[in-house]
């Protein structure tokens, strides 16, 4: 008999084209579906809690397997992490109900995008290099004025195909990534759901209300604009990260 299973997974997106499986790239998805396959010796296929982009990374990314429950399944991550590559780990694993879908039940979701003031040899394709000084407590009356909204197709890719651009974002604000003020900041979001590049275009357009591009009353003109070429430019991939996906207490057995 098979149980169901989230798995929690983190990676380093720099050298895949994303999460999901496309059929001339390599992703995290293909990486995870190839490991397991080998190790339990039969096609598997997972599904995700959702896409991440080329070059995004995750601390926390949800996919579900089924798996037989006679197996041990601390050794099977044991094992399924030594064949991963080493810019991909499974951390932890909860079973689930069988009905339990890890994008369609999830309750939220945060991202973290991490900007930081000088060039970095070690941060490279993992924080983004903004030189230019900014606001940050303007920038933070700015995300905050975001909770108000509910419609974000501005901050959408066109042609996604969604039947709704509708968000409620929880959380939104600016923070130092340590004492050193100047040096690193990471900007925090929490929300039932995201558009495809929703994340990487708020921060765009935030940072032109930070070097004082576009005013306070300028960025709430553009959340209502429903447009996307009112706002600011999409921040690079290698900023962005996938940090936790929440479930309703009765998904997990």
């Amino acid at each position: 008999m098979e149980r169901q299973y989230f798995f929690t997974v983190a990676y380093r997106g720099t050298n895949y084209h994303g999460w999901q499986r496309q059929p001339n790239a390599v992703t995290v998805q293909q990486k995870i579906e190839e490991a397991f396959s080998l190790l339990l010796q039969k096609e598997i296929e997972i599904s995700g809690s959702g896409r991440t982009d080329t070059g995004v990374h995750a601390s926390r990314q949800v996919f579900q397997l089924s798996i037989e429950s006679t197996f041990s399944i601390e050794r099977i991550i044991f094992r399924v992490n030594k064949l991963l590559p080493f810019d991909i780990a499974i951390s932890a694993f909860k079973a689930v109900k069988q009905e339990a879908h890890p994008r369609f039940d999830a309750i939220s979701r945060s991202y973290e995008y991490k900007i930081g003031a000088k060039k970095d040899p070690f941060g490279q394709d993992l924080v983004y290099h903004f030189h230019s000084a900014l606001d940050f407590q303007k920038m933070n009356v700015a995300a905050a004025a975001m909770k108000m909204y509910t419609n974000f197709q501005s901050f959408s890719k066109v042609k996604t195909g969604v039947n709704t651009f509708n968000c409620k974002i929880f959380e939104a604000q600016w923070l130092p990534a340590s004492e050193q003020v100047n040096e690193e900041w990471v900007f925090h979001i929490n929300a039932n759901r995201f558009l495809r590049g929703m994340v990487r275009a708020i921060v765009g357009t935030l940072l032109d209300v930070g070097i004082g591009k576009i005013s306070l009353s300028d960025f709430d003109d553009i959340i209502k604009a429903r447009n996307r070429a009112a706002a600011g430019r999409a921040v690079p991939a290698h900023g962005l990260y996938l940090t936790d996906v929440k479930y309703p207490e009765s998904t997990y057995l």
